[in-house]
């Protein structure tokens, strides 16, 4: 969307103007903007992210590390969260851009649940290598992310990095079918409200909302995607099916297995949301002025 601190930029009345959320980025700016909000709210919100796996653990909360070294796996995080944020990014306004011209407002959240989820398969080719590293490391099956890595590798091949890839965009897709339209309305909804174009704070804030809402519904998947991706690579788990697995885990667990770790997963994706998508409307403004 179109976020500038500039009063001097005309106000835009409900569809006056080219509606502000189907504005057009640049490539290198989306890739900056990206990039840097990405790397930055993976490790701020790292802790969370490792309690969050550790309760999702088939072995359970206590056996896989407790509080105990909650930065394990920060390696692989930091390494991975800039190529797969600026990925996301670059697919989802590159598929904005070329819609932008061909469709009327009230189509806009259509163009977003599709390029976000086009984003998501795209940016999903970096984040599952990486969050398979992390949270091995992260539920101490390994030392570091060097010795997951390396024995991921060693015992599975490249192949082994890619475990719960599914399942990932599974998640990921439908996390953003909600959260991405979602943002993009609260943003044009308080424009409209208000007047005047958005502030970069006023588009975390719309983030933070957005993204609370879309974690907690995607918990399931969430939980899902965690086993397949700790489960020993000799037992059925790290070759099961992402929605016969889910039934599997609700029957013999209870329903609320399937919502583990969901409160400090939603707490750190409305933190996440307003820091990842107020930073990256920030920087935009900055760089485009």
């Amino acid at each position: 969307g179109t976020v500038s601190m500039d009063s001097t930029r005309p106000v835009c009345k409900p569809f006056s103007c080219r509606v502000q959320s189907m504005e057009t980025v640049p490539f290198g700016v989306s890739l900056l903007a990206g990039g840097i909000a990405g790397t930055a709210v993976d490790i701020i919100l790292f802790p969370g992210d490792t309690i969050k796996t550790r309760l999702q653990a088939e072995r359970g909360f206590w056996r896989s590390g407790g509080f105990r070294g909650v930065y394990s796996g920060l390696a692989s995080a930091a390494a991975g969260s800039a190529p797969g944020a600026a990925l996301f990014f670059c697919a989802y306004e590159l598929l904005k851009t070329v819609c932008a011209s061909h469709i009327t407002p009230h189509q806009a959240p259509f163009v977003h649940m599709a390029a976000a989820g086009f984003g998501d398969i795209v940016a999903c080719v970096v984040r599952v290598p990486v969050e398979v590293v992390k949270q091995r490391t992260q539920a101490n099956l390994y030392k570091n992310s060097f010795q997951s890595l390396f024995h991921t590798i060693k015992a599975e091949g490249i192949r082994g990095l890619y475990r719960g890839y599914t399942a990932t965009v599974a998640r990921e897709i439908p996390f953003s079918l909600v959260q991405f339209p979602l943002w993009e309305i609260l943003k044009r909804q308080w424009s409209t409200y208000q007047g005047s174009l958005i502030t970069p704070v006023q588009g975390g804030l719309c983030g933070a909302v957005a993204g609370g809402i879309s974690a907690a519904v995607t918990t399931p998947f969430d939980v899902v995607k965690t086993r397949i991706m700790l489960a020993k690579e000799t037992s059925a788990v790290s070759k099961a099916r992402l929605l016969p697995l889910l039934v599997e885990v609700g029957q013999r667990e209870g329903m609320s297995s399937l919502f583990a770790g969901i409160i400090p997963r939603v707490v750190g994706l409305s933190i996440g949301g307003f820091l990842f998508l107020g930073a990256y409307e920030l920087i935009k403004s900055l760089v485009m002025g």
